[in-house]
C-alpha cells in the first residue's frame, strides 16, 4: 500500500500545477500577521480588478454583472487571482479550476450579449464552496488523505441550482480532517490561518472559506454547520454567516463525516462580507424549489411576508433580547463590549432591549455533544484505516502538544441505540421548555409579543491562537435547538478599550480558564462578532433583523 504521505505530497504537487505561474507573489514572513492589506499592495491586481474585489456589496456586484458594466469573465478573474493571492498568504483553498471556471464565465456573458437577460439571479457571480460540495469531475477530499483521488461523478444539489442561477463556482476551500473540529488543519494541506492575524486561528469547520472571504478572494461562500462551523469562522473574520435549519438549503449530493445521523445534521449555509449577500443566495436557492431535487428538502418557498417581519411588528420597535453570557463561560471583555455597543445602537433606533436569560445550556450542549459522538470514533476510524493516516487529535501547531481535552473528539466507547434514544429524548423535552421559557418573555417585552430574536455571542473570545479554540458552546446550542442563527460584524479587539477586567466570581472551571487565558495583546487586530437566533424556520425573519440590527450599527458609529 502506498504510504499517506506520498498521495499527501502528489496532491499537493497537482494543486500547485493549477495555480497560474503569473499570480504567484513574494509572500510576506510569518512576523507580518496582518496579510489583508496585501492584494492591495503586491502589484498582481490591476485599478479594475481591486475595484470589483473591494465591492464588499454583494447586491452591487450582482447589478453591475447584469447590466455588462462588468462581465463576469472579468469579475471571475478578478476574484480569481485575489483568491490565489490569499492562498499564498493563509492557505485557504483546496480545489482550483481556472479554465473550467472562466468557460462557464464566458458562456454566461454570451448569454447576456445575444438575449439581453440574466440567466438568473447570481448571474456571473463567481462562488466559492467549501470542500464537501461535490462538483462533477473534482475531487473531494474533506480533509481525508483516504479520499485523495475520490472524483464526484456528478454535482451536488446545491451545485446544480446555483448554477442554473447564473453563478460560477470557481474554487474549493479548506476544512479540518473530519470536518468535527472548530480550526482548520488537515494532513492534505495543512493548516489555514486568519488574515486578521496569522498566529490565531481563521475558526472551522468553514474555515477555508472564512479566511478568503475575510481576503476578498469571494464575496460569497458556501460552508456548512452541525455546531456552528458556519458561525464561527464568520465572526473570526468579521463576516455575515448564516446558520438555517435543515433541508432550507439542499444537502443531497455532499459528503460528510457520520453520514446516517440524522437527529442532528449539518446544514449548509451562506458565508459573505455583507449581509445583501446571505439574503440573495437564500433567496435564490429557495426559489429554486430544492424539494423536488433533495427529498429531505422543506418544503417551504421564500416567505415575503415574513421577511417583511409581518409577525415582528412588521420591523417597528422591535424587542431584543441580549444574553451577556450562558451561564457557563462569561466572554472575554471586547465581546462583552460588542454586546453593549450593539444594545446602545439598537435603542438609539428605537428598539428595546432586554436581558435574555440563558436555559440549561449545559444539558443542551451536553445533549448535542453525546448525539455526536455516539458513533463518531468508529467512523473516522473506518475512513482512516483505508490509508493509515492518523486521526488528528490536536489542533495545535506543536506537534509534542498531543491530545488534548476537548469535545470534539470522542471517547472510543459511544453510545448504544438504546442510550442515544434516551438522549434524543431529553432533547425533545429540553426543545419543548426552552420554546415555553422563550414565550414567557411576553411579560417583559411591553410589544404584545415575546422577545423577537435572542442576540448572544457566538464565542467567548476573539479569535484564539492555533489550538486554542476547544469549544463551541456558544454556538452548537442553538443546532440542539434547531433554531437559525446570522452572525454579523461588530468591532474588533482594541487593546486600549478591552482591558482585562477585575475577576469576578467564576462561572465554572472553564470560566476561569477563560478569564485568565485573556490578554488583549494575543488578540490584536481580531474582529468581533454576534449572532442573532430566531425560532425554528425562521430564516427570513433571522435575515431581516440582521438587516436592522447592522443597520443600527453603521448609523451608531456614522454618529460618533
Amino acid at each position: 500500500m502506498v504510504h499517506w504521505k506520498d498521495l499527501v505530497a502528489e496532491k499537493r504537487l497537482r494543486q500547485e500545477d493549477s495555480i497560474p505561474k503569473e499570480w504567484l507573489i513574494s509572500v510576506p514572513p510569518d512576523s507580518v500577521l496582518d496579510v489583508r492589506n496585501v492584494p492591495q499592495e503586491c502589484g498582481r491586481l490591476s485599478a479594475r480588478e481591486l475595484d470589483i474585489t473591494n465591492t464588499v456589496d454583494v447586491a452591487v456586484l450582482l447589478k453591475k454583472l447584469a447590466t455588462a458594466e462588468w462581465s463576469s469573465v472579468e469579475v471571475t478573474t478578478a476574484f480569481y487571482k485575489r483568491a490565489i493571492i490569499a492562498q499564498q498568504l493563509v492557505n485557504c483553498l483546496t480545489e482550483v479550476f481556472v479554465d473550467r471556471a472562466l468557460a462557464r464565465a464566458a458562456e454566461l456573458d454570451a448569454h447576456l450579449k445575444s438575449t439581453g437577460k440574466v440567466v438568473g439571479p447570481l448571474h456571473g457571480l463567481p462562488i466559492s464552496l467549501k470542500d464537501q460540495i461535490c462538483i462533477k469531475g473534482l475531487e473531494t477530499v474533506m480533509g481525508y488523505v483516504s479520499w485523495i483521488g475520490k472524483y464526484a461523478e456528478r454535482d451536488a444539489v446545491l451545485v446544480e441550482i446555483l448554477s442554473e442561477n447564473g453563478a460560477v463556482p470557481f474554487v474549493r476551500t479548506n476544512v479540518p480532517q473530519t470536518l468535527m473540529w472548530t480550526e482548520t488543519f488537515n494532513h492534505v494541506f495543512g493548516r489555514t490561518v486568519n488574515p486578521a492575524n496569522r498566529s490565531l486561528t481563521c475558526g472551522g469547520s468553514s474555515g477555508g472559506e472564512g479566511a478568503l472571504i475575510a481576503m476578498r478572494g469571494s464575496s460569497l461562500g458556501v460552508g456548512s454547520d452541525i455546531g456552528g462551523s458556519i458561525r464561527i469562522p464568520s465572526v473570526f473574520n468579521g463576516l455575515f454567516g448564516l446558520r438555517p435549519l435543515y433541508g432550507r438549503v439542499p444537502y443531497e449530493g455532499c459528503v460528510n463525516s457520520m453520514l446516517g445521523q440524522d437527529s442532528i445534521p449539518s446544514v449548509l449555509g451562506p458565508l459573505s462580507n455583507s449581509i445583501s449577500g446571505v439574503k440573495v443566495f437564500m433567496q435564490a436557492v429557495i426559489n429554486s424549489r430544492p424539494w423536488l431535487r433533495d427529498p429531505l428538502a422543506v418544503r417551504k418557498k421564500w416567505d415575503e411576508d415574513a421577511y417583511a417581519l409581518a409577525e415582528h411588528g412588521g420591523g417597528q420597535e422591535l424587542c431584543f433580547g441580549i444574553m451577556w453570557n450562558d451561564g457557563i463561560v462569561v466572554p472575554h471583555p471586547p465581546v462583552i463590549r460588542a454586546l453593549e455597543t450593539t444594545k446602545q445602537a439598537l435603542l438609539a433606533a428605537g428598539h428595546k432591549v432586554i436581558d435574555w436569560e440563558p436555559y440549561k445550556h449545559s444539558e443542551l450542549g451536553a445533549c448535542i455533544s453525546a448525539i455526536w459522538n455516539a458513533g463518531a470514533a468508529e467512523d473516522y476510524k473506518v475512513v482512516t484505516a483505508l490509508t493509515g493516516e492518523p486521526v488528528i487529535s490536536s489542533m495545535s501547531p506543536d506537534e509534542d502538544a498531543g491530545p488534548v481535552s476537548s469535545s470534539f473528539r470522542p471517547a472510543d466507547d459511544g453510545l448504544s441505540a438504546y442510550q442515544l434514544w434516551q438522549v434524543q429524548s431529553r432533547r425533545a423535552i429540553l426543545r419543548k421548555e426552552h420554546l415555553d421559557h422563550w414565550a414567557k418573555t411576553l411579560e417583559q417585552t411591553g410589544t404584545g409579543r415575546p422577545v423577537d430574536a435572542i442576540i448572544c455571542p457566538a464565542a467567548p473570545y476573539a479569535a484564539p491562537p492555533h489550538g486554542k479554540n476547544l469549544s463551541a458552546s456558544y454556538t452548537k446550542v442553538w443546532n440542539t435547538l434547531d433554531y437559525p442563527a446570522c452572525i454579523f460584524p461588530v468591532t474588533k479587539v482594541d487593546h486600549v478599550l478591552d482591558v482585562k477586567k477585575p475577576a469576578h466570581e467564576f462561572l465554572s472551571e472553564e470560566d476561569q480558564r477563560n478569564y485568565e487565558f485573556y490578554d488583549p495583546a494575543t488578540f490584536k487586530n481580531a474582529p468581533i462578532g454576534l449572532q442573532l437566533v430566531g425560532h425554528t424556520l425562521e430564516e427570513e425573519v433571522v435575515i431581516a433583523m440582521t438587516e436592522i440590527v447592522d443597520a443600527a450599527l453603521k448609523s451608531a458609529a456614522g454618529a460618533v
